[in-house]
């Protein structure tokens, strides 16, 4: 069998035609030192701060430190098969999230992997998890309320959507709480909840889970998890997980609430990676930047102007004190960047009154632009009384001859107290609460036993709900007060069929 010499040409012309000449470029350094999750790389000459690299064995890692003969590599998972020696390769990308509806209702870890055993969330975006906050052109001011259904801040304390409001108190004192009331609250107001808890026990984040599906809160909540057990680069980049999948529907005109707790957890984890990687240590041996890890994480909580679809994004972050002591470090950094506090008390906690917000030392900037006008009527001279009751009650312990004025303030005040208290995981409607507050200012509850008045407020509204159901409609549809007196005719009615002193 002979062979053509065309044939043979013709061969070698569709080879060279099909050959492809594209030559691959990749950076490839090499590891010199690894250990406590950290790794120096030697070779990675042009690589970005922040990027993402892979080692040989499939692990990723985030360049953090770029120095003149090495860069420093934050380890993202196991860090043991990894030695020195090995490969790592650029990726020319920075670290991204999964993003999208796909993820409503599941339990991720701050690289957007599932942990809750439904399977992988089928999602086709992400977005960087480091992003530019919107512009000052970009915003709106904020004026819409976000209602938590919690008495003492809807009526002390209002949020806006769009706000940056912190919750900040000892351990043990209902943070959580109030985080998880103001996400059962949401259900049909038309909000979006992301929740990250940031170096929690897996049995704490279960629990809070297990609570927000049997309220039906998890079909509109995303949980961000990364565990005590897990690494400390982790516990750094779950909030910031958490914003990018919650800009996703700001930026598509939708309202989303993001809970950040809590962000002294954050920051410790900051500062291990740190002085791993050898920073020089500032106050409390934290970094210089530890303000900046913060301030760029919550400057990106906004409420959109209308011509960029008039979305929003609201932030809880969380800050544990020690022993009441906000002038520490990490809290006075957060106070400074938020707008406004929460403060929880561990002597009101104990004494009963729960949530145990502190009136006197907790403050929203935003005020009275994130209430309906009916809720800023009633509660308007709310915030005094309760300051001039906890004078007076201070005062009163020394004397027993009281004159009728201080001893009506003092009854009033018992009362107040008594109508803030609010059950656990029992959000309450905002009309609802209109009502109680009004019967409260206008002196209704003052011939009411204090023993009776939590019962009072809940055989109201079941009246309420059954007699007057208009009434209640008129307010949570225009937002405004209805006639002074179909309210009064309203609650003497309810009065009248009040039995006091009767046993549960």
């Amino acid at each position: 069998m002979s062979i053509k010499a065309e044939e043979i040409s013709k061969l070698i012309k569709q080879q060279i035609e099909s050959f492809d000449s594209e030559i691959e470029v990749s950076d490839v350094g090499t590891v010199i030192e690894i250990g406590d999750g950290i790794a120096r790389a030697h070779g990675l000459d042009n690589v970005m701060s922040g990027e993402l690299v892979e080692f040989s064995n499939g692990t990723m890692g985030l360049a953090q430190n770029l120095e003149e003969s090495n860069v420093g590599i934050v380890i993202l998972g196991p860090y043991l098969e990894i030695k020195e020696g090995d490969e790592v390769r650029r990726t020319g990308r920075i670290m991204e999230v999964p993003v999208g509806e796909e993820l409503l209702g599941r339990v991720v870890n701050p690289l957007g992997q599932p942990i809750d055993g439904k399977g992988p969330v089928e999602t086709t975006k992400a977005r960087p998890i480091e992003a530019q906050a919107p512009g000052v052109m970009d915003r709106k001011s904020v004026h819409e309320p976000l209602q938590t259904g919690i008495k003492a801040i809807d009526a002390l304390v209002p949020i806006g959507r769009g706000q940056r409001e912190l919750i900040i108190g000892d351990r043990q004192t209902g943070k959580t709480t109030v985080a998880v009331d103001t996400i059962i609250n949401q259900k049909d107001q038309d909000m979006i909840c992301i929740y990250v808890a940031i170096g929690q026990k897996e049995s704490t984040v279960r629990s809070t889970v297990e609570t927000l599906r049997k309220h039906g809160a998890l079909d509109y909540t995303i949980v961000v998890s990364a565990g005590a057990s897990d690494p400390a680069p982790l516990l750094y980049l779950a909030p910031y997980a958490g914003v990018a999948m919650g800009e996703e529907f700001m930026y598509n005109g939708k309202h989303v609430t993001v809970v950040y707790d809590d962000l002294s957890k954050q920051a410790v984890a900051y500062r291990e990676l740190s002085l791993l990687l050898r920073r020089p240590p500032g106050r409390e041996a934290f970094p210089g930047d530890v303000f900046y890890i913060h301030s760029r994480l919550l400057e990106r909580a906004a409420k959109l102007s209308d011509d960029l679809g008039g979305g929003s994004l609201t932030a809880l972050p969380f800050v544990e004190t020690q022993a009441g002591d906000i002038a520490a470090y990490i809290p006075t950094n957060v106070i400074s960047i938020t707008d406004g506090q929460i403060f929880l008390q561990s002597d009101l906690f104990f004494s009963g009154v729960r949530p145990a917000i502190n009136a006197g030392l907790s403050v929203s900037r935003v005020g009275g632009s994130a209430q309906i006008k009916a809720m800023k009527k009633v509660a308007g001279t709310l915030r005094l009384d309760l300051a001039s009751f906890r004078e007076l009650e201070a005062f009163a312990q020394f004397g027993s001859d009281l004159d009728k004025s201080t001893q009506a303030k003092l009854n009033r005040g018992e009362r107040t107290v008594e109508v803030l208290k609010q059950g656990l995981n029992k959000p309450l409607d905002v009309e609802k609460q209109v009502m109680i507050f009004y019967a409260l200012t206008k002196g209704f509850l003052d011939d009411v036993a204090v023993e009776d008045i939590t019962r009072f407020e809940e055989e109201m509204n079941i009246w309420l709900d059954n007699n007057r159901k208009e009434l209640l409609n008129q307010i949570k549809e225009t937002g405004n007060l209805p006639e002074e007196n179909d309210m009064n005719d309203a609650i003497e009615s309810f009065k009248k069929t009040f039995l006091p002193g009767k046993n549960n």
